[in-house]
């Protein structure tokens, strides 16, 4: 089985402009790490479709491996990852995305159903968008842990034997 290789978007003004500490991204980092993951990139910009889609476009340049995001999918004027993932993406991956919202509403708080986070893949990358809270964003990343390493060879071209 290949390597499975990460990289980490913050999306955030505050963190982008230093004036907030990037908390989930750091989290995700290590999270990844401990999951098995290589991270070879964590990078931040700022909120906004144009943002996130340029972003996103150059880290799936030559990769293969998990994207994920965190930050900007709620309601909030300037939160409009799902916008940018979007136009970035080649094609969606909606299980997974609902898989996220239906773990993060399952201690009964209702935050979860909040989130218009999206996934999709880009070439040989998959991205995930995923909360800008750090216990929400971990939370929704476990929900589909255990998917991603299958998805990244389906992506890759590797046919299970």
């Amino acid at each position: 089985m290949a390597s499975l290789n990460a990289r980490v978007l913050t999306v955030s003004d505050g963190v982008s402009e230093g004036t907030r500490e990037d908390k989930s991204g750091i989290v995700l980092v290590e999270r990844l790490k401990v999951a098995g993951f290589e991270i070879d990139e964590h990078r931040v910009c700022a909120d906004g479709k144009g943002s996130v889609t340029n972003a996103i476009r150059d880290l799936a340049k030559g990769f293969a491996g998990l994207i994920v995001t965190t930050g900007g999918t709620g309601f909030g004027p300037r939160d409009l990852t799902p916008e940018g993932t979007l136009a970035a993406i080649e094609r969606e991956a909606p299980g997974l995305a609902e898989a996220m919202r239906v773990a993060s509403n399952a201690d009964g708080q209702p935050f979860g159903m909040l989130s218009r986070g999206v996934c999709g893949t880009i070439g040989e990358a998959l991205v995930c968008n995923l909360p800008g809270s750090s216990s929400g964003a971990v939370e929704c990343l476990e929900a589909v842990l255990p998917a991603i390493p299958h998805a990244l060879e389906l992506l890759r071209g590797d046919r299970p034997h």
